[in-house]
């Protein structure tokens, strides 16, 4: 069953939004945080990146 052209532009810019949305909340919450939290969180992200590869293997 082929997916209604409408549905697949709607879909997209939700996503898109979805997003931008994400992108404003970290650029704006960023500058504002303490800076050793700043710092824990880049710390953390090569760990949550291996997670998530590792979790996207096993589905």
């Amino acid at each position: 069953m082929p997916i209604d052209p409408y549905a697949a532009v709607a879909l997209f810019a939700l996503v898109g939004l979805a997003i931008l949305a994400t992108a404003a909340v970290s650029i704006t919450a960023i500058p504002r945080a303490h800076r050793s939290d700043v710092v824990a969180v880049v710390r953390a992200l090569p760990d949550l990146a291996a997670m998530l590869m590792r979790w996207r293997r096993r589905r």
